[in-house]
């Protein structure tokens, strides 16, 4: 049975965003040493590491746990009280993990599993509602992310180099 065109794009565009989000987090670590990984911006801030394990366990606990009917292990405060331990490429590789996995996971979902309502962090929502908030979640947090590296670096992040964005 063929998909609705909505559910396709839907899928499509949730995927196209986490793989955006990916890529500029992978250009915005290349530009920055491993002793700045868990350096904090400020009082209460995140640091980048706490940052890439704080996205990965939001992912999973939204979307391969709840939409994926998996059973949620996410332990959220080790993503924040975590200060070492990982390295660049060890972070690089969980999130991009965890990324791979999502995607499967928005893929294969059926518009059941799409409309169909659970909880997750107190909150009820559809399987819609916990694709676009982890979408979103992550969205934010690579802005972040960002504007930390841009901070550490005195540099711009060159996301969009290779595009023309005063296209018409």
């Amino acid at each position: 049975m063929m998909e609705e065109p909505f559910l396709v794009e839907f899928k499509k565009n949730c995927c196209y965003r986490l793989n955006e989000g990916q890529r500029m987090i992978h250009i915005a670590l290349t530009k920055v040493a491993e002793n700045d990984l868990w350096k904090v911006p400020v009082d209460n801030g995140m640091a980048l590491g706490n940052q890439l394990l704080h996205c990965s366990g939001n992912m999973t606990q939204y979307i391969i746990s709840s939409l994926g009917e998996n059973i949620d292990k996410r332990e959220r405060d080790l993503e924040f009280s975590t200060d070492r331990g990982f390295n660049k490429i060890e972070l690089l590789e969980k999130l991009d993990k965890t990324i791979t996995e999502s995607k499967l996971v928005i893929n294969k979902a059926t518009k059941n599993q799409f409309i169909e309502y659970r909880k997750v962090q107190g909150f009820e929502l559809s399987g819609l509602g916990v694709v676009l908030h982890a979408v979103e979640h992550f969205s934010y947090h690579v802005g972040q992310i960002a504007f930390w590296v841009k901070q550490l670096t005195k540099s711009d992040l060159g996301f969009y180099d290779d595009r023309n964005l005063n296209e018409k």
